[in-house]
């Protein structure tokens, strides 16, 4: 058995055939899946989808990106929604210095608030980093994140960051990167992280695995993942299966 730990099964790619991808993910021994809103319309189509299927589990939370469009509104409507027993974590949340739509400091003040909201309610955060490396880890030692923990969402950091990360009580979150044939990093991360410390996501409909790179991704890919974690680890599949799946119950303590 698989989780994704990590799918947006809400995006409007998915509004043609969702049914038919649910299907497939299921077939594909993908059993449980969180899904991530990050915006007032994808946080309100993953509580749905939270409420329809009892294998699917709903993150909520606001992405950096559009920081700047998050009010004090939507935090304490976020709060409210929290309280719902299929929420298990705060996010996406982070920094994202690659596209400017959302100042810095904007986006830096917005991540402290999910922070602190994530220790109000003792859920753990989902991080969303990129090209931010420094001040993410900065702020979450800062915030004192450890307090509640949390995972580093398709995690294309270093090992040494990796460790780093864990120290603080962070999972580290592999996707499809991983079975990129130039992606060192994400590679020399399943090989020298222990499995303890791994869980497996597609981030679908984003960052398809080989041999579906710049395709539509979705939720049923997931074990290409897992597939090239074990490759990485010389261990089998259902090692690396039993050990993430393991994992993310763990983490965001659903109930089997």
């Amino acid at each position: 058995m698989f989780i994704d730990t990590h799918v947006h099964l809400n995006a409007d790619q998915y509004e043609e055939d969702l049914q038919q991808v649910i299907d497939r993910a299921l077939a594909a021994k993908v059993e449980k899946m969180v899904v991530v809103g990050f915006d007032r319309k994808t946080i309100e189509k993953a509580m749905n989808l939270a409420e329809t299927y009892d294998f699917i589990y709903a993150v909520i939370g606001w992405h950096p990106v559009d920081a700047i469009d998050c009010t004090e509104e939507d935090l304490q409507w976020i709060e409210q929604l929290a309280a719902h027993k299929k929420v298990v974590a705060i996010g996406e949340t982070g920094l994202d210095y690659y596209w400017d739509k959302s100042p810095k400091e904007v986006q830096q003040e917005l991540f402290r608030k999910q922070i602190h909201l994530a220790q109000k309610l003792n859920l753990p955060i989902v991080i969303h980093n990129r090209d931010a490396t420094g001040d993410v880890v900065k702020i979450l030692r800062e915030e004192n994140a450890a307090s509640v923990g949390g995972v580093m969402h398709c995690f294309s950091g270093s090992v040494e960051t990796a460790r780093e990360c864990i120290a603080m009580n962070f999972m580290i979150s592999l996707g499809g990167p991983v079975t990129f044939k130039n992606a060192r990093l994400p590679k020399e991360v399943a090989k020298e992280i222990p499995l303890e410390y791994l869980m497996i996501e597609t981030d679908a409909p984003y960052l398809a695995p080989h041999p579906y790179r710049g395709k539509r991704n979705e939720p049923s890919y997931v074990p290409l993942v897992a597939e090239e974690i074990a490759r990485q680890k010389e261990l089998t599949v259902e090692e690396v299966a039993q050990a993430t799946t393991s994992n993310a119950v763990r983490f965001f303590n659903i109930k089997e």
